[in-house]
């Protein structure tokens, strides 16, 4: 039976766990939605009759075509590329709230940009609402995780923060679904492809409501020297009153991290760039962090996601029905994240979890390569899907059990929680960054690997899997239930990747332990005093 019990890393008040603090991070994550809704529907919705004969597509050669629908499926991540670079001056001088609306804003734009093209305007003005959309999803995406690691209890962190990968699936499965719906009930024209493209407004605009209701991190705002309003926020997010011991003692933790941090290489907006660059360990951990996102890419999940149709076509399924499989696919990657974040992130851990991943990934991968090698269904085109092909799409279903409760999101978590506060947001800057460099890569170039390489991609996606589980043994520390301000003792000089988990939760039980000991003495001390006031005052009395 599924257990869904917490691991503290110190007793905890039950107010904790409540509603604020689940709607702060649900209202975050939103802005995956937006993300997941566009790696859904854009590969579908280009390679519609429709949007081709729109902008005069359809007289292009398989060849021609696949540079064009490349190319506006991958502007997006360029854009995203450097709005990652440019959510870290907007994360430092306006705060997480104020940035996730902006990015919002600036999202609704792009999307209107997009909903306005048709032959008239030709396709530059659906490059340039990718582009502008690109760079608020890459602002986004540097900002929400990192706002949910700073205001989440550690106890629950992962599955908070893995509401942006639930979120992102919700997102997918909507973009999936409405192709599937417009290409059966919307006659062929101009409707029938901008009705996908216009609901891209849809999550901006939620997106935009959550964020006025957000309150600002109390990490954010101590950073900024607003210790009253950082109380104000980690009060009402915890539910508890100001003069709470576990508020109190959350405050002073904070407090002290970042004038530890702020010593290090000082305050302002260059500090944090001073402070990681000036660091061989910091320098480590963002290169960790940030190569999560080149083995999340080396599953292959964005060649499948932006391309779910070559993807199907390759393995024999036709028509219609590849459209009805790539929904069931993501309705698959829904369930599976929804299981990862309430009970496998927080339970198994972060390193288990993809290793696991790995492993079965690797083997559904080479069983569809074998398949496609042997069978060479392209070759053999059918209305009826054969026996090899049923089992392929079998495997196929199967790699995404693997993939969606493991890689789908673990690396987001740990990017949001490795670093300290005082670099947080430019770290997560670099992590954004190489998310979407390497999605750009991947999303740029997939169509002229299928043409060239055949069933060698998936081989070759396999293959990766299979390399990056030595990766993450020997490299990845455990990071769950630790709380951000213990994270440097992770790559400490006395621990290793492989056991840093065990020793550092001692030494923070051991602290937590001392610190309690420490206030129970003093609350003795007071309750001591009181009581020889009391005395003196009835012999006084009397």
């Amino acid at each position: 039976m599924v257990s869904l019990a917490r691991v503290e890393d110190r007793p905890t008040p039950s107010e904790v766990y409540n509603w604020r603090i689940y709607f702060n991070a649900f209202a975050a994550t939103f802005a995956a939605v937006m993300i997941g809704y566009d790696s859904a529907f854009i590969g579908t919705s280009i390679s519609l009759a429709s949007f081709k004969r729109e902008f005069g597509l359809n007289t292009l050669s398989t060849d021609q075509f696949g540079v064009v629908s490349a190319n506006i499926v991958s502007t997006f991540q360029a854009g995203a590329f450097f709005g990652a670079l440019f959510g870290y001056p907007v994360g430092y001088f306006w705060g997480r709230k104020y940035g996730l609306l902006f990015s919002s804003v600036i999202f609704c734009i792009g999307a209107a940009l997009q909903i306005g093209a048709s032959s008239k305007t030709g396709l530059g003005i659906v490059y340039a609402g990718r582009a502008i959309c690109g760079l608020a999803i890459g602002a986004a995406s540097n900002l929400a995780p990192i706002f949910v690691a700073e205001i989440a209890p550690p106890a629950i962190r992962g599955r908070l923060i893995g509401l942006y990968e639930l979120c992102w699936q919700i997102g997918g499965v909507v973009g999936f679904w409405i192709n599937y719906g417009v290409t059966l009930h919307i006659p062929a024209g101009h409707k029938q492809w901008i009705i996908a493209f216009a609901v891209q407004l849809i999550p901006g605009g939620l997106l935009f409501i959550g964020s006025l209701l957000l309150s600002e991190s109390p990490r954010w705002l101590m950073s900024r020297d607003r210790e009253e309003d950082a109380l104000r926020s980690l009060a009402y997010l915890r539910n508890l009153p100001r003069d709470a011991p576990y508020v109190q003692q959350e405050l002073t933790e904070t407090r002290e991290a970042i004038r530890h941090e702020r010593s290090l290489a000082g305050a302002g907006f260059f500090g944090p760039l001073r402070t990681v660059f000036s660091s061989s360990k910091l320098i480590w951990r963002a290169a960790l962090a940030s190569s999560l996102f080149a083995w999340q890419n080396a599953t292959g999940i964005n060649a499948i996601n932006y391309y779910s149709p070559t993807i199907f076509t390759s393995i024999g399924v036709t028509g219609s029905s590849g459209l009805l499989t790539t929904g069931v696919y993501g309705i698959i990657k829904m369930v599976g994240a929804g299981i990862w974040l309430m009970y496998l992130i927080d339970t198994l851990g972060r390193r288990k979890i993809l290793m696991i991943g790995s492993i079965g990934g690797a083997l559904s991968m080479y069983y569809i390569g074998a398949y496609i090698a042997i069978a060479e269904p392209a070759e053999h085109p059918s209305t009826v899907l054969s026996a090899g092909g049923k089992s392929a799409v079998a495997f196929f279903y199967i790699w995404t059990i693997f993939y969606s409760p493991t890689w789908n999101g673990t690396p987001w978590v740990v990017s949001a929680e490795f670093f300290p506060q005082h670099v947080r947001t430019f770290t997560s800057a670099i992590s954004g960054c190489s998310n979407w460099g390497w999605t750009f890569i991947i999303s740029r170039f997939t169509p002229q690997m299928f043409e060239t390489m055949g069933f060698g991609v998936y081989l070759f996606f396999a293959s990766l899997m299979i390399l990056s589980i030595p990766y993450v043994y020997f490299l990845l520390p455990e990071t769950k239930c630790i709380p951000l301000e213990y994270m440097d003792d992770l790559f400490g000089a006395d621990v290793k990747p492989w056991n840093a988990y065990n020793i550092v939760i001692e030494r923070v039980a051991a602290n937590h332990r001392k610190i309690t000991s420490q206030n129970e003495a003093e609350q003795g001390k007071g309750d001591v005093s009181m009581a020889e006031n009391t005395s003196e005052k009835d012999e006084e009395r009397y």
